[in-house]
Order: structure tokens, then C-alpha cells, then sequence
């Protein structure tokens, strides 16, 4: 088994790389459910040290506290192993969320995947 594996994509997750990002799209609802089957996953890829992550909500049609609790955790092992995470969210209610509960200061939220890749290294989220 190889020590950078890549996991398998979910009901809820696909995961895949572009330009030396590793990019975790979310796709449906994003519950309690999604959570169980996502963190796995999430820990998998967030573990690695120096991880260059980008968090793509494009796809997802219901948010709640689980995701935003996703959301916090990867934030956190990425940058605890000198990682960089960025997000991507174009839908209302989630950018919402987002910024009610403060997030959105914590992870700044690109309107596209382009844009999220093509930030510059000190705009990831870092404090």
C-alpha cells in the first residue's frame, strides 16, 4: 500500500488533483450522514504534511453544522502540518452560513475552482 493514497471516491466525495492541489469536491447533502462517510476520507488527505487542499462546495445543496464542522476540521490538521486549504462556495445560503458564523474570515471563499487555484500562497487561510 502506498504511503500517499489517494481515497476512493464517496456518494458525497470526489477527490482528484490539479496543479499540485488536491482538490475534495462535496456533492448533495452535506448532514451528519455525509459526515460519517466523509471524514475518513477527509483525515486521510488533511494528515499529510505540507497538504495543498481545496475544499469545492460547489456541488453540495444542503450545508449544515456537520459541514461547517468538516469544514473547521480540515482547516485545521492542514494547517497544523504547514498545509494551505482553500474553499470554493458560489451558493447563497451556504455563503450565508459561511459568514454568520464566522468562517468565511477563517477561509475566505473563492466564487470558482479557477480563482481558488489561482490565489496567491499567502491569501490560504492562514491567520
Amino acid at each position: 500500500m502506498s504511503s500517499d493514497p489517494t481515497p476512493p471516491d464517496t456518494g458525497h466525495l470526489r477527490v482528484r488533483e490539479d496543479r499540485g492541489r488536491t482538490v475534495l469536491e462535496l456533492h448533495g447533502e452535506i448532514d451528519i450522514a455525509a459526515a460519517v462517510e466523509i471524514i475518513p476520507h477527509l483525515d486521510a488527505l488533511t494528515g499529510r504534511p505540507g497538504a495543498r487542499i481545496v475544499i469545492d462546495l460547489r456541488h453540495v445543496e444542503f450545508f449544515d453544522c456537520s459541514g461547517l464542522r468538516l469544514l473547521h476540521r480540515a482547516r485545521h490538521r492542514v494547517l497544523d502540518r504547514g498545509g494551505e486549504l482553500r474553499l470554493v462556495c458560489t451558493h447563497p445560503l451556504t455563503l450565508r452560513v459561511l459568514k454568520v458564523t464566522g468562517l468565511s474570515r477563517l477561509l475566505p471563499p473563492a466564487p470558482s475552482l479557477e480563482a481558488a487555484l489561482e490565489q496567491p500562497e499567502a491569501t490560504s487561510g492562514t491567520l
